[in-house]
């Protein structure tokens, strides 16, 4: 699905760009993902463990421009890439009513309304679409992004105890939450 891409102020003052990514951008996205993953310990693997290739980003670009169930979204500022963020939707006649977001953004972008502005687009894709249910699951500890989703509405309808083992030995629980639109 291919968004309308739109404009947005950052808290610092540069320009952004909200926008379906297209396959130019796949080196872009890999380095934004790879760098997401080595900067903090609230995202589901290790930058080592995340292997996709360009060839299989260009492929997921652009199933994910041609699918009626899937918008990929990117904020960019200049050729930077901030973070980007997806939602999926069913397209199964019994979870119809429900969609999965995804969501991650620079470190150094946190706080500057990256966040805010991609998941605000989603949400406004899901009630578009007509989609009762918004769900997401996230990392125990991760403050900032929990106080994002809950500014939207969503609430924990799960955790799962020691979901998530650290190098360092530790456990962290996995959260899903559900927004009820």
């Amino acid at each position: 699905m291919i968004v309308e891409p739109r404009e947005l102020t950052l808290r610092d003052g540069r320009s952004a760009l909200l926008a379906t990514p297209d396959a130019g951008q796949a080196n872009a996205l890999l380095q934004c993902a790879r760098a997401c993953f080595g900067e903090t310990d609230f995202l589901s693997r290790y930058p080592e463990e995340f292997t996709i290739t360009p060839a299989q980003e260009v492929a997921w670009i652009e199933n994910a421009r041609s699918s009626p169930d899937t918008a990929r979204l990117i904020c960019t500022a200049g050729d930077e890439i901030l973070g980007n963020a997806q939602i999926d939707f069913s397209p199964m006649e019994k979870t119809r009513h429900r969609a999965v977001v995804s969501l991650c953004v620079r470190q150094s972008c946190w706080g500057l309304g990256v966040g805010t502005a991609l998941f605000t687009a989603l949400m406004e894709l899901a009630r578009q679409r007509g989609v009762e249910i918004v769900e997401l699951a996230f990392v125990e500890g991760n403050d900032r992004a929990r106080k994002l989703y809950e500014k939207f509405g969503f609430a924990i309808v799960c955790e799962m105890p020691r979901a998530y083992k650290l190098r360092d030995g530790s456990y962290r629980k996995g959260i899903t939450m559900q927004c009820q639109l």
